[in-house]
């Protein structure tokens, strides 16, 4: 009956890693890897930490008390709300353009036609939209589970093949400095959406509750734990994966990764020329699940959010979630590919907009988790020990103090 009730809870912490593994992981470390090597391992290895307590606190508030953490956004004050309202929207059109333009340009190369700035990110984002009008929840719940085993199977592949290649650079090659004006600028944008944007975590939150819609079983705070680990656990691998593959293959060729459409090509024949024909349509697949899965999740979480968020800050939309997340589907995906048409090649620009906004509203996420779960309506028994106090703490004023350190650097103009 164990068993049964966690296979029953088994999900959510997965969507969150659907959503986690995109933008952060298949352009921002492999970049990473390709122009630093193994230098900034450190850093992926230390955001993902860093971060953790405030992923984790999401399920652990809604195991633990049965509603989502909006609630207890709510329950904090009515400015909490807003302000989580405001930062997401601000956030949402720019992630949602950036993944799906991705997304789009790996399409256009795994079926072999011309990317396109434009047409390809729009049908990826139609047929997201489609799926989740249909579909909702249940949908989404079962075909992120054959996606993240997929992506998992072939970025393993695709590891094992070049730590065996004898690709003729060399790892030895000393980096580029990174405290630099261009090197922060890249770890802000690096550290934002790795593994992903904090305000994300709620949405872990909400798909619980379909969860328990759907099967019919509330999650207890340890089977919520165990799906929170494998979700969390898998997207930190895939960052430290995706960053060795582009260190092995990429660092030291003299190749720099591009934004817009070229970087599918890019990434694609970087791979095909180091390791052989035969992994061009595994690296291809690979990075088409990657970026359709996050723009999948994406288009379900962040209307999902909003709607939810609306919901409590007017009292009268309070039975009308239905519609809400219908109306915010829509809008954002008209907004997103507003976007991408204004935008086009500038995508590279765009992501580093929506990264670094990610990161600067990081500390407010994660100050506002915090609170919620060592208030007094969190069950006494269920909240923080001293560890995940003490790990809290240090996530909170790196967050804050290196966004803080950013932005004097920036208006220095250091």
């Amino acid at each position: 009956m164990k068993n049964k009730n966690l296979l029953k809870s088994i999900g959510p912490g997965i969507l969150m890693a659907g959503a986690a593994i995109g933008g952060s992981h298949l352009l921002a470390s492999t970049t990473a890897g390709a122009k630093y090597g193994f230098s900034l391992l450190w850093i992926v290895l230390l955001i993902n930490l860093l971060k953790y307590p405030f992923f984790e606190y999401s399920q652990r508030y809604t195991a633990a008390t049965g509603e989502t953490i909006l609630d207890g956004y709510q329950r904090l004050g009515r400015w909490e709300l807003i302000i989580f309202f405001l930062l997401t929207l601000l956030t949402a059109i720019a992630n949602i353009a950036g993944v799906s333009m991705i997304a789009g340009s790996l399409a256009g190369e795994l079926f072999g036609t011309a990317p396109h700035p434009f047409l390809w990110p729009a049908i990826v984002m139609v047929i997201c939209v489609t799926l989740m009008l249909a579909g909702k929840y249940k949908w989404l719940d079962r075909a992120m589970k054959i996606q993240i085993s997929l992506l998992a199977l072939a970025t393993v592949i695709a590891l094992v093949a070049a730590a065996h290649y004898n690709h003729g650079f060399t790892l030895s090659e000393a980096p580029p400095p990174i405290w630099t004006k261009t090197g922060i600028l890249f770890l802000i944008a690096l550290m934002g959406w790795m593994p992903a944007p904090i305000e994300i975590s709620a949405w872990s939150s909400l798909w619980m509750m379909e969860r328990k819609k759907a099967t019919g079983h509330a999650a207890t705070v340890r089977e919520a734990n165990i799906d929170f680990h494998i979700g969390y656990i898998t997207a930190a691998v895939l960052a430290v994966i995706f960053l060795s593959l582009g260190a092995l293959v990429m660092f030291g060729s003299g190749e720099t990764m591009q934004g817009g459409a070229g970087f599918a090509n890019q990434f694609i024949e970087l791979y095909t020329r180091a390791l052989g024909s035969w992994i061009r349509i595994v690296v291809a697949l690979a990075a088409f699940i990657t970026m359709f899965s996050t723009t999948l999740t994406c288009l379900d979480g962040y209307p999902r959010a909003l709607a939810a968020s609306l919901q409590r800050i007017v009292p009268a939309w309070h039975t009308r979630f239905n519609g809400l997340y219908s109306a915010t589907i829509v809008i954002t995906t008209l907004l997103s590919l507003a976007v991408v048409r204004y935008f086009d090649e500038s995508l590279k620009s765009m992501l580093n907009v929506a990264m670094i906004l990610s990161f600067l509203a990081a500390p407010v996420f994660a100050v506002i988790n915090y609170r919620i779960v060592t208030a007094d309506f969190m069950p006494a028994a269920n909240r923080p020990g001293k560890i995940m106090r003490t790990l809290s703490w240090a996530g909170m004023l790196f967050l804050a103090g290196f966004s803080l350190f950013f932005i004097i650097s920036r208006f220095a103009g250091n």
